[in-house]
């Protein structure tokens, strides 16, 4: 007979909250939520969420995002990125996948599918 293992009932992320602000480089390795503002670089091993009022100005490299507050800088998204309606992003983006709402605010560049050129 086998076995099952039990999965964790709550989910296992990183969040910074409204208010907050970090400058420098933030390295996660679970899902983060920014609610604050970040000056700096975020890297993460699973999905960064910039919720409404949050603000990141600088660089994020992860496996997928949802953008509803502000970003300014460069995303390197192995799979999938989505702009929410009230999203206002101002750069550069590379994704496999660009998910962008009526209303998103999105200038800059887009590379899709493609491995990103390094510089």
């Amino acid at each position: 007979m086998a076995t099952q293992q039990q999965q964790p009932t709550g989910a296992l992320y990183n969040a910074l909250t409204a208010g907050s602000k970090i400058i420098g480089t933030i390295i996660a390795d679970s899902d983060i939520r920014i609610d604050g503002v970040v000056e700096g670089d975020l890297k993460c091993s699973g999905k960064v969420v910039i919720g409404e009022k949050g603000m990141l100005k600088g660089t994020i490299d992860c496996q997928n995002a949802e953008i509803l507050g502000k970003l300014d800088g460069k995303i390197e998204v192995k799979q999938t990125l989505a702009l929410r309606a009230t999203s206002n992003l101002h750069g550069e983006v590379h994704t496999q996948t660009l998910i962008v709402e009526p209303n998103a605010q999105f200038n800059g560049t887009c590379s899709m599918g493609q491995k990103a050129p390094q510089k």
